[in-house]
């Protein structure tokens, strides 16, 4: 709604005042043409050699010798992905920690902006917007300078463990925020989105380390492409399911159990801890090779 936020800069006769929610699509459409213009300079990183090369020079060599012993073999193609355990077992962990991560994307946005009668904090669009950005800049900062001494310091599957864990009293702390107000909420909401945006980009990254570590380099863009498709399929029922759930929880503010938002950010909880319990299968075991 740039027309009636700044209308020193957009006329309501404009095509913003026209199409109020036409801004942040645009820009969002300008940062991916950015984004395939600069594939042009990327680098292919998967080499095909016709001829015998040296292989103690060869790149492909240096990355197979990165990787864990117990990645499959290749000899039975792309179906052999759907039996190749190691990898089925990491992606299930991946498309369980996407769903419970769009299902807080969901939620929050919606229990932030509620009015708080029904357990919401009362928050503008703008505020949501200013905790969102700067959840983000943490984010940048954390990828940067925090995970890779992390991911040097513990094991793949141990990181996992951990981030799940703390993010249960996490997310179970969100409904008592609205006890807060003025600087004090501002700065537990935004501490508590920098987190668990940190968790959740720990788990996602391990997840790929694990799921690439699983399979010989030929069957890598197959087994990104199986696992990809799967965590979009719970990405899109994640959406819904929180609405429902999230609409439920509006019409039982006065419940003697998990009233009102509890019972959100519970069920949240409940995925966490689901994804949690896959992560001690036994075919983790074997994939404990710090990165």
């Amino acid at each position: 709604q740039p027309a009636d936020k700044y209308p020193g800069m957009f006329s309501q006769e404009s095509i913003f005042g026209r199409f109020p929610y036409f801004l942040p699509c645009l820009c969002i459409s300008i940062l991916a043409v950015a984004a395939l213009i600069s594939c042009i300079w990327l680098p292919e990183t998967l080499h095909k050699h016709n001829e015998a090369t040296d292989s103690n020079n060869s790149i492909e060599a240096m990355e197979e010798s990165l990787s864990d012993s117990n990645a499959e073999e290749s000899s039975g193609g792309y179906w052999s992905l759907f039996t190749n355990w190691p990898l089925m077992s990491a992606i299930t962990v991946y498309c369980l920690f996407s769903l419970q991560d769009v299902a807080y994307a969901e939620v929050f946005s919606l229990w932030a902006v509620s009015d708080r009668k029904y357990g919401g904090l009362s928050f503008t669009s703008t505020d949501v917007g200013s905790v969102l950005a700067l959840s983000g800049l943490f984010l940048l900062i954390y990828q940067i300078l925090i995970y890779p001494s992390v991911a040097k310091a513990i094991e793949p599957i141990t990181l996992v463990r951990a981030t799940a864990i703390l993010t249960l009293p996490l997310l179970a702390s969100y409904p008592f925020m609205t006890t807060l107000s003025g600087f004090n909420l501002q700065l537990v909401v935004n501490c508590a989105s920098s987190l668990k945006n940190s968790f959740q980009v720990t788990t996602i990254t391990v997840c790929n380390i694990l799921m690439n570590d699983a399979v010989s380099q030929d069957l890598r863009a197959s087994a990104n492409g199986l696992s990809v498709t799967l965590m979009s399929i719970f990405k899109a029922v994640a959406p819904a399911v929180a609405g429902v759930i999230f609409s439920w929880a509006q019409r039982r503010q006065t419940a003697s159990f998990l009233p009102g938002d509890h019972l959100v950010f519970f069920m949240l909880n409940a995925a966490t801890v689901i994804g949690l319990m896959c992560t001690f299968g036994p075919h983790f075991a074997r994939g404990s090779t710090k990165h």
